[in-house]
């Protein structure tokens, strides 16, 4: 990896140390997720949104960020906005915890290929934006990949849409709002605890009795889960007001293929021939959509220092 030149004094911080915390983070999940496998799916989910809002609100403390999570519970509008994207954020993450425990991993590493290109295609759709010629090459070309999973792994399909139409419209939503990512998901975190203190009760009150409080080790791993939600998080949110979109598009596709090297090492999951045509396929997508994307900055800039 190059190693990047120092900076000089007033320059302004680089973002990629926080992008690639941010994405190698969310691509090591799986690991972390290996340590909470006895954990129901939907009760790691409620203990994960419970621990997630006192972190967020130490974090939101230090960064002297109340004004912003007041201003944006002021706004109605904002509110009611914020309450579908916790439920898309809680859906995507109930899907990919339970296929992650279910050793699904190469359909969660897929929905993540397909996200970027899912956000490109709602863009023009949802919000009027428009595709150049190579984006919807990589568009069509990701569609041919969706279709030869439906052809042979049918059966998997659904996790890859569902983590990527979730995640991709929770941005259009978000990206509706004028509200910070870490108030954004302090507030998501607390509209979503009511349900998630009922589901943690619902398991605790069971035969099987809550996974927290038992064994140490485990009940300090699901605490740990709201540092893992937090953290990643804020840090993307430091990358993106830093970097530039073709960049941050760049890194972004190291949180799946780090997901898919797993499923090939760690978890040890069989790469059927119609998943390896699927995932070629998507590679070549990425890899027209990212050149895009990085052709057209580059063209920007030239053009502002020609205008200068």
């Amino acid at each position: 990896m190059p190693i990047s030149p120092p900076q000089t004094a007033g320059a302004a911080p680089s973002g990629v140390p926080a992008a690639l915390g941010a994405y190698v983070i969310w691509g090591f999940l799986p690991l972390y997720l290996l340590l909470v496998t006895s954990v129901p799916p939907v009760e790691f989910v409620g203990w994960r949104i419970i621990w997630t809002l006192p972190f967020c609100l130490l974090i939101v403390a230090f960064r002297k960020q109340f004004p912003a999570l007041r201003a944006a519970l002021s706004k109605p509008r904002t509110v009611i906005a914020l309450l579908a994207s916790a439920v898309l954020i809680a859906v995507n993450w109930l899907v990919y915890i339970w296929a992650i425990m279910q050793h699904q991993v190469y359909a969660a590493s897929l929905g993540y290929y397909l996200n970027p290109l899912l956000n490109v295609l709602l863009g023009t759709l949802i919000l009027g934006e428009r595709l150049t010629r190579w984006q919807w090459l990589a568009v069509a070309i990701a569609a041919s990949a969706v279709a030869l999973l439906s052809a042979g792994a049918l059966t998997t399909l659904w996790i890859s849409l569902t983590l990527a139409f979730s995640f991709a419209l929770y941005g259009i939503v978000r990206k509706q709002i004028d509200v910070g990512s870490l108030p954004g998901l302090t507030i998501e975190s607390g509209i979503l605890l009511l349900p998630a203190v009922g589901a943690a009760w619902w398991y605790s009150a069971s035969a099987g009795g809550s996974s927290f409080g038992n064994e140490w080790f485990l009940s300090l791993a699901i605490v740990f889960s709201g540092v893992v939600t937090a953290v990643p998080l804020l840090l993307f949110a430091i990358a993106a007001k830093r970097m530039s979109y073709s960049a941050l598009g760049f890194i972004q596709y190291l949180a799946p293929t780090i997901v898919f090297i797993l499923g090939l090492t760690v978890f040890g999951q069989q790469l059927r021939p119609v998943q390896l045509g699927s995932f070629i396929l998507i590679w070549i997508a990425v890899a027209i959509f990212v050149a895009d994307l990085w052709n057209r900055n580059r063209q920007a800039k030239a053009a502002v220092r020609a205008a200068v």
